[in-house]
């Protein structure tokens, strides 16, 4: 590679940063459609809807175990200018994998800070606000047992 030409690859926790907040983006990432969808690309491979099995671990770092299974569907795009964007998403909504392996094709390339204040931070906005909103909501019901006094027998 030239040294004059900048290296485009995203670092690895950038990218995993923004397809956390695509695959959680839900129904927000229909107001980027008509964008996404605008840039010129093709189906590498078209939305699937699968089965995963899911693994957790007892007590967080215990021996693992399947917990179950989940719905995910995964989807493939390549933009004309080569570059090829994967995602994959809770449930069964293809439109939402679609958009999402857009986004991640088109925050690969040389617009990728637009792609960044367009899509990515008003979507991690959102998330945020709304995990403040549970975080709020839940902390209403917490109890705090060492306050709790037993009965006299």
């Amino acid at each position: 590679m030239k040294d004059d030409v900048p290296d485009q690859t995203p670092l690895p926790a950038a990218r995993q940063n923004w397809m956390r907040v695509l695959a959680r983006a839900g129904k927000a990432l229909q107001r980027h459609e008509p964008l996404l969808r605008g840039q010129a690309h093709r189906y590498v491979r078209p939305a699937q809807t699968g089965m995963i099995m899911v693994r957790a671990r007892a007590g967080g770092n215990g021996a693992p175990f399947n917990l179950g299974e989940m719905t995910v569907t995964r989807c493939v795009v390549q933009l004309d200018d080569g570059t090829t964007g994967y995602s994959y998403v809770a449930g069964r909504v293809k439109a939402h994998a679609e958009l999402a392996a857009l986004a991640d094709a088109c925050l690969q390339g040389p617009d990728a800070n637009y792609w960044m204040r367009t899509v990515i931070r008003p979507l991690q906005a959102l998330q945020n606000d709304e995990q403040a909103k549970r975080a709020r909501d839940t902390v209403s019901t917490r109890v705090d047992f060492s306050t709790l006094v037993r009965g006299e027998a």
